[in-house]
């Protein structure tokens, strides 16, 4: 039996109060028995410098730390440079992505322009010295076609040589259980790890979710409707869903949780206590 894997999502701040809030929300959720912070890497590489910080200031304080790098508008060299960097720090971990460019940017694909070729360049330039994650889509990727063919694209990242995956947040676990037993009758077989988001905010969550294509189920849009700008009643309704989805995820053999911790530890850290993870 595998062991379980949790993991955290932080993204780089872009000031220093942001800086020194990241560290507060780090020292607290450090204290958990998890695998690694995972930090994240904007749209062609547009928080690159920031993300540099955050993740040399993880490495500094001998956190396991899990890079995002995406390829959309990166070339090759600039791509391995990067990748030499982590190593040269310690880095064991990698989440490699495909990115989208930053909108009016301008900016051209670069020399790769999909997360298999990102991770066959890894494979081949490191050989098996990062553990390579890659994203997976249970309610289907936004730009897929169908979902046939989105369980083709997964597939092509595993093939190249990706070692586990971490999903798009979701609250629906029929989707997520469906999309792993596709995944089994695609002969796919890796860690998918499923994405979580904690819900302390309505209207940044549905504008969120419909940028990402995440589906809030009805019946939860509908009760968070209902109470209007009541935000502790968000929270605590929120906390309640996000806690039985992770329940049932875990019951049903889920090989971990990978929380989108939005650089806040409250949330998180609510959901890891009611689920009594150590």
């Amino acid at each position: 039996m595998r062991e379980k894997i949790y993991s955290f999502e932080l993204f780089p701040p872009k000031s220093e109060k942001g800086f020194l809030d990241l560290k507060k929300t780090v020292g607290k959720l450090s204290e958990k028995n998890i695998h690694f912070f995972s930090c994240t890497y904007g749209a062609g590489g547009s928080t690159q410098e920031n993300t540099f910080a955050t993740v040399d200031w993880l490495r500094m304080q001998q956190i396991n730390t899990a890079p995002h790098l995406t390829c959309i508008g990166n070339s090759i060299e600039g791509t391995l440079n990067i990748l030499e960097r982590y190593k040269n720090q310690g880095v064991k971990r990698i989440v490699a992505l495909r990115g989208d460019r930053p909108s009016g940017s301008g900016i051209s694909n670069g020399d790769l322009n999909h997360a298999n070729e990102l991770v066959s360049l890894i494979k081949q330039e490191f050989g098996d010295y990062f553990h390579i994650e890659v994203a997976a889509y249970p309610e289907m990727h936004p730009q897929a076609s169908n979902f046939s063919e989105d369980i083709k694209n997964f597939k092509r990242k595993i093939d190249a040589g990706a070692n586990s995956a971490i999903t798009q947040y979701f609250y629906s676990k029929d989707a997520y259980s469906r999309f792993v037993d596709q995944c089994s009758n695609s002969n796919i077989d890796i860690p998918i790890v499923p994405g979580v988001m904690p819900i302390t905010n309505f209207s940044s969550l549905r504008r969120f979710s419909a940028n990402c294509g995440a589906e809030i189920p009805r019946w939860i849009c509908k009760r968070l409707e209902g109470f209007g700008d009541d935000l502790k009643s968000i929270r605590e309704f929120g906390e309640e869903v996000v806690t039985d989805l992770c329940q049932h995820l875990l019951s049903d053999g889920a090989p971990g949780l990978h929380f989108y911790t939005m650089n806040r530890s409250e949330p998180t850290l609510a959901l890891w206590n009611n689920l009594n993870l150590k």
